[in-house]
């Protein structure tokens, strides 16, 4: 006799599948990955260069305009193009990572709405292809180094730990744009502007020790103040000093905005395919 089937409803199972969902289309990352880095240097003259060469023209802007003509000081005895170029790398990365996942739902609307698959993977990638960049950027830091003839401390080894930082941070502003991108449109126009706006505002181009010290924490909440000085405190070494309690606020809302990015990218994801 054939015993009739038996359904079993748990509470939290399909979000449990979700995330083992996510293990099993791995393979969808390192190809929509690939396909965005060979899109995005197809038919260029110089092709992967371009990762070198933004990077390093800003870095000189802003260490003539901040360091020459400003005058402002140094971090730790740094030469002023690897204290500039220390912020640049994890700006660069943010703001690249940011851009790409604000779109990346859209530019992939039609693989969306025809197949299923956790729609997570798509920004992730999108901030994959952006940490790519920041790989190869990085060359340019380790040639400043050789040319200035620097050697960086014992808290080097450290960096991987703000790398990580950096790449939630990304991950937590970009989940919450790619979800509001589908529904509003009107964030293609603005996400530009929060790039200009936030470049200038970061302590990019000079050191957050000229913000006076009653100003610091007020400062650190833009959450790119606690990952760069991250980034300086273990490139620099020497005298660099991280700011605690802003360093603390700035890493509290990179989780914030983290955790709720997830949570609010969840919520939405299933309407994805209908409203894109």
């Amino acid at each position: 006799m054939v015993q009739p089937t038996e359904l079993v409803i748990e509470a939290g199972r399909t979000e449990q599948q979700y995330w083992k969902d996510l293990w099993r289309y791995r393979e969808l990352f390192y190809f929509l990955a690939w396909r965005d880095i060979l899109v995005r240097y197809k038919q260029t003259i110089i092709g992967i260069a371009w990762a070198l060469i933004r990077p390093f023209l800003t870095m000189v802007v802003f260490t003539v305009v901040f360091g020459k003509i400003a005058k402002l000081p140094s971090e730790a005895g740094a030469p002023y193009p690897i204290l500039v170029f220390a912020a640049m790398l994890p700006w660069q990365f943010f703001s690249n990572a940011m851009s790409n996942c604000s779109q990346s739902l859209i530019s992939n609307a039609n693989l969306i709405s025809k197949v299923y698959f956790p729609r997570l993977i798509v920004p992730t990638s999108a901030v994959i292809v952006s940490f790519v960049d920041f790989m190869i950027s990085g060359m340019i830091l380790l040639g400043l180094m050789a040319w200035y003839d620097f050697v960086p401390s014992w808290r080097i080894v450290t960096l991987p730990l703000f790398i990580a930082i950096a790449f939630i941070a990304s991950m937590g502003v970009g989940l919450w744009l790619a979800a509001l991108n589908v529904k509003y449109r009107d964030f293609r126009y603005i996400v530009p502007f929060i790039v200009q706006f936030g470049l200038y505002i970061s302590p990019v181009g000079f050191s957050s020790t000229v913000v006076p010290d009653k100003w610091r924490f007020v400062y650190s909440l833009n959450p790119m103040v606690g990952v760069i000085d991250g980034f300086r405190w273990a490139i620099l070494g020497g005298e660099s000093k991280l700011h605690l309690p802003g360093f603390a606020l700035s890493l509290s809302l990179v989780a914030l905005f983290f955790v709720s990015g997830i949570w609010y990218f969840r919520k939405v994801e299933r309407t994805f395919a209908d409203v894109i």
